[in-house]
């Protein structure tokens, strides 16, 4: 088969998707065009433009199935290069302009929404991370239409919800360690706050929780670990101050190899995020044997039982915080005991179980054409 793989805004989750992809099916034939994530304005709407008058040799091959991000401008893409209307076409959802907090500039502006919008509506089948993703997605599609004054079709969002399927982002082998937790004199009980450093994953919720737990005398160190940015929230500089002496690593661990050794040395994973569509750096840490810690949000009660998810408070940051303190401090008495469970069983996130269902999807949408 052969097949046309675009990826507009190739930021980490994305690339290391499309790699993924092309690796679990070396025997298709693959084109591969992506963009760098940068100047997102101009990205998401002009990729389009990009391609079609810098690649076009490349996209007026013969093709048997294109898959593009929703980052790709895939309606206005179709018309620049005509040969692409009659290819069938998946469109992969990493995430949705609808549901980012409205902080991000690009949440307040029309174009980003309409253009995500037109590439589902351009698309034969879509494919979303997470039912979360879609949800979230639909919720702001018809939120969207439900403002607009005259001539809005009706069945928009059924259309869509009707091609739609769930497919995360697979785990890589590499993070599946098996290696059991245990406790010794020695190491204390260990957090991990892995995120990017931005406000919506709510650092400041991490702070008050960890705070609260040092005042309640639980022994414990934290690994503040993540991509930082010029900017970042004033909390962050807080929190190294004032838990200086609990804090193991802190900033971005840019060798890999380290990162999931830091994984697999640490016993529980928290998420205090507002914001996001699979939670991977979670699913990494759990699939190195961390126990997660998460908010019941989210993507996460697909993933994990209650167990694992503490109250959602989101307008609540004191009530929420200290949900999350009490919940930490009950994990810390039983690793004391030396009585931590196994972490959940998340290998049905990996590339080796998804690979089948991946197949059938693309093999579904080549058939029905």
């Amino acid at each position: 088969m052969r097949i046309l793989l675009l990826s507009a805004y190739d930021a980490h989750s994305h690339r290391r998707w499309r790699e993924g992809l092309v690796k679990a099916f070396p025997d298709w034939d693959w084109t591969v065009l992506t963009l760098p994530p940068r100047h997102f304005n101009w990205r998401i709407r002009g990729n389009s433009l990009s391609w079609a008058f810098t690649e076009r040799a490349r996209l007026e091959r013969p093709y048997d199935l294109l898959i593009a991000t929703s980052m790709v401008d895939l309606a206005t893409l179709k018309g620049l290069v005509p040969v692409l209307a009659g290819v069938p076409t998946l469109v992969y959802c990493h995430e949705n302009q609808f549901a980012y907090p409205v902080g991000r500039e690009q949440a307040m502006r029309l174009e980003p929404r309409m253009v995500n919008l037109y590439s589902v509506l351009a698309a034969d089948r879509v494919v979303f991370n997470s039912a979360h993703n879609r949800d979230s997605f639909l919720a702001g599609v018809q939120a969207l239409l439900d403002k607009m004054p005259d001539a809005v079709p009706p069945g928009i969002t059924g259309r869509i919800r009707s091609r739609s399927r769930i497919l995360p982002v697979p785990l890589e082998a590499d993070w599946f360690s098996g290696q059991p937790r245990g406790t010794t004199d020695d190491v204390p009980f260990t957090i991990v706050w892995n995120h990017r450093w931005e406000y919506d994953k709510a650092p400041e919720r991490l702070c008050h929780a960890l705070l609260q737990l040092r005042t309640a005398g639980v022994n414990f160190r934290v690994h503040v670990v993540g991509q930082q940015f010029r900017e970042q929230p004033p909390v962050f500089t807080e929190m190294q101050q004032e838990l200086a002496g609990y804090i193991g690593e802190w900033g971005r661990v840019r060798d890999a190899k380290d990162y999931r050794a830091l994984l697999q040395q640490s016993h529980v994973v928290l998420s205090t995020a507002l914001h996001e569509f699979q939670g991977l750096a979670v699913l990494e840490a759990v699939a190195s044997g961390c126990i997660p810690l998460v908010p019941d949000r989210l993507a996460y009660p697909e993933w994990f039982g209650p167990e694992y998810r503490y109250p959602s408070s989101p307008a609540e940051p004191e009530r929420e915080s200290g949900h999350i303190a009490r919940r930490l401090a009950q994990f810390a008495q039983v690793y004391d005991r030396a009585a931590l469970p196994a972490a959940p069983d998340v290998s049905g996130l990996s590339w080796s179980r998804l690979i089948p269902a991946y197949a059938a999807e693309i093999g579904c949408l080549d058939r029905d054409q």
